[in-house]
């Protein structure tokens, strides 16, 4: 049975995926169930797919027409029963966009991240001022209200809390480009702030925090990513851009972000010697 502390966004990929080996088992294809159950092509593969939500009448169905029964089906409705709860971040849906909302559902339930960050502080290891000071410089770009910029920092602190304080907190592996510790958000005071932080955070066993220094050669000239990694679900590598963002799911391409986000750690400075690094940024912003 799955777990009920699981990430409802987790359980609905997973019941898809699930549903989606049952009928291939059977060498059925999507338009032979449509037709078998007197549904559309396109319900099938959005149950599949994770886009709709199957009803349990739906799960019946689909069962009987695969022959399930017993263990296999009790686990079909536990992956339906925690698809339906609701996830934390679903609190703050209003100010968050959609393919946000969806990383963090995903998040909730990886145990182990990468992130290769070239520009800012990753929000995992933001301070509140810090992260206020971020999502103010968006303004430039679009309208973001006061209550809309508090939110999206309680968010943040939320996600923070639910992601590195949890009792089974998933293994983060950050490398950050130098210039993100050089780059001013807010007062000195803010980014020195930031810097003590990310030098705190680095102790936890938890967390590792390496820079790729400025005079380093560069091995990938790309832009942030996110690597997520599951137990017994595919890995999803996440991307952001100005005004979208979008999940790379193809199994190849997701090798590729791997071995990309080891060859700029490779060319990082270790974990001790970023400390020493980020501790001389925190100094230079006491100035």
């Amino acid at each position: 049975m799955p777990s009920q502390q699981g990430s409802p966004t987790v359980r609905r990929l997973r019941l898809g995926q699930e549903l989606r080996l049952l009928r291939e088992r059977r060498k059925l294809t999507g338009s032979k169930v449509a037709k078998d159950l007197g549904w559309s092509p396109s319900k099938v593969s959005r149950i599949e797919a994770a886009k709709t939500m199957p009803s349990s009448a739906d799960i019946k169905a689909l069962a009987q027409l695969y022959r399930v029964d017993g263990e296999k089906l009790d686990e079909l409705f536990g992956f339906l029963r925690d698809a339906e709860q609701r996830g934390w971040w679903e609190d703050y849906e209003d100010t968050l966009p959609g393919e946000y909302t969806r990383f963090l559902g995903l998040e909730a339930e990886a145990t182990f991240q990468c992130d290769w960050e070239p520009q800012i502080v990753p929000g995992l290891l933001q301070t509140e001022d810090y992260a206020r000071e971020v999502i103010l410089a968006t303004r430039g770009i679009a309208r973001i209200t006061h209550s809309g910029v508090r939110s999206r920092v309680e968010a943040r602190l939320d996600r923070q809390r639910r992601v590195l304080r949890r009792p089974d907190p998933c293994a983060l592996t950050v490398v950050l480009d130098e210039s993100a510790l050089m780059r001013r958000f807010g007062e000195p005071s803010v980014m020195r702030e930031q810097m003590e932080h990310l030098l705190e955070l680095s102790m936890l066993p938890h967390v590792s925090v390496q820079v790729l220094t400025l005079d380093s050669l560069h091995p990938v000239n790309t832009g942030a990513f996110i690597h997520l990694k599951f137990s017994g679900f595919d890995d999803v590598v996440y991307l952001e851009q100005l005004y979208s963002a979008h999940f790379v799911e193809d199994l190849e391409l997701v090798a590729g972000y791997e071995a990309a986000f080891d060859n700029i750690r490779s060319e990082a400075l270790d974990e001790d010697e970023s400390r020493v690094l980020i501790q001389r940024k925190a100094m230079l912003w006491r100035r």
